[in-house]
């Protein structure tokens, strides 16, 4: 199961007052491995500070005398622990990879019969997110696994969340309607530059410079194997710069809402002293507020998708009836509701997944893991698949593009020097 990764590899330990000591070493990986391991001294869970410049950083309990220090180590034998936090990571990595594959492939099986429904899918999955996520989250907050410390964490940053996802929606959604299809894929590759920038400016976090080049090199890859079968010089001919510079702008909503999940879970991870915060905490709050916020957007929303407000009502009722596939005689519905279950339950595994892998690791690896998934789905989406009986031919620039990923991770994963503070 997912939830398996969750299980931490580290002990936290009470000292008695004395100066803070870090002892900090880097996971190894092998050049082959495919994913993705960050050094532990960059890692969330052993960093408990915070830079005061940052400006999510409240009132911290670790900032004063009376509060004893935290120190993070390995246990005797922290050889083993290390490989087992590397072990960890590359596991849970390659199933957010297979996930966000089998995503993309459902979604757009999904979009078959709910061809003409597209808005009321992803209004549909944004609702559904709430019920199901409280759900789970009552069921193990009974099951004990939930605490009232977790409950009661602040919801300012869960209320961001939801705001700069909401945000995103509406201004991606808002330039997809008037963009081309494979430029959107393309601008979206800026989600990382994004993330690298604000992990620097609100976690405090330092890259170095194979790291930032492999970052680069990810996003370059990813471009060229997107971009492969398209007129890359005439793609944007025509359309006005307002568009893909919202769809830049849709990217940074988006990777600021993920460094503050990151941010909740290093911040949690004082505030509940040392126990980590349960993933479907963050889902839940988060998801609640981006329905809400979703919802005081819809009027605008909806005018982006090309329905009139008060032409919704009878949109959603007839997707709902498309969905629901009720009756014989409503066409272009084959693979209802099956398809579009699917893709809904891949999608939930998908997010838990990937925000499994923010705790254990970072905002930036898991990006690292969705994008690294990206050629692998076209690749598939060009083989015939049921309900798309029609392939693709790619172009010899997509292998190519797929080779410069790959040197991108391996180079985000060269091995650095282990470095003690003192």
């Amino acid at each position: 199961m997912a939830f398996s990764c969750a299980v931490s590899c580290v002990r936290f330990h009470v000292i008695p007052p004395k100066p803070l000591t870090l002892h900090t070493y880097t996971a190894h990986l092998s050049p082959f491995s495919p994913l993705i391991s960050m050094h532990i001294s960059q890692n969330p869970r052993y960093h408990l500070h915070f830079p005061s410049r940052s400006p999510l950083h409240g009132v911290s309990s670790h900032n004063s005398p009376k509060t004893p220090n935290f120190r993070v180590r390995a246990s005797a034998d922290n050889s083993q622990t290390s490989s087992s936090n590397t072990g960890l990571v590359i596991v849970c990595s390659a199933i957010t990879v297979i996930l966000a594959v089998v995503n993309r492939v459902f979604y757009k099986l999904a979009l078959v019969p709910l061809e003409q429904y597209p808005f009321f899918l992803a209004q549909f999955t944004t609702f559904g997110y709430v019920a199901i996520y409280f759900s789970i989250l009552y069921i193990r907050y009974r099951a004990g696994i939930v605490t009232d410390e977790m409950i009661a964490l602040p919801k300012s940053r869960f209320m961001a969340i939801g705001i700069l996802e909401a945000l995103g929606v509406a201004s991606g959604m808002a330039s997809a309607a008037m963009l081309p299809g494979p430029a959107i894929p393309l601008l979206n590759q800026i989600f990382l530059v994004w993330q690298l920038a604000l992990s620097t400016l609100i976690l405090g976090r330092k890259y170095s410079f194979n790291q930032i080049l492999g970052c680069f090199l990810v996003a370059a890859g990813v471009v060229t194997a997107v971009a492969s079968g398209s007129n890359g010089d005439q793609m944007l001919s025509g359309i006005e710069f307002i568009w893909p510079a919202l769809m830049i702008a849709s990217s940074a909503f988006q990777a600021g809402a993920s460094i503050i999940k990151e941010f909740v879970f290093v911040d949690a991870a004082t505030r509940l002293k040392g126990k980590l915060l349960d993933i479907f905490v963050v889902n839940s709050f988060g998801s609640g507020f981006q329905a809400l916020f979703v919802l005081l957007l819809l009027p605008l929303l909806s005018n982006f998708r090309g329905i009139p407000f008060p032409q919704l009502p009878s949109y959603l009722k007839a997707g709902a009836g498309c969905f629901l596939n009720i009756g014989s005689n409503i066409p272009g519905c084959d693979g209802a509701p099956l398809l579009p279950l699917l893709y809904l339950a891949t999608n939930i595994a998908f997010n838990i997944s990937l925000l499994n892998l923010v705790k254990i690791s970072s905002a930036v690896v898991s990006t690292l893991a969705a994008m690294a998934s990206v050629p692998i789905s076209i690749y598939v989406l060009s083989l015939p698949l049921p309900y798309l009986p029609q392939g693709a031919s790619l172009s010899p620039f997509f292998l190519f593009g797929g080779v410069i990923l790959l040197l991108g991770l391996l180079l985000y994963n060269i091995p650095q020097p282990a470095k003690q503070d003192l």
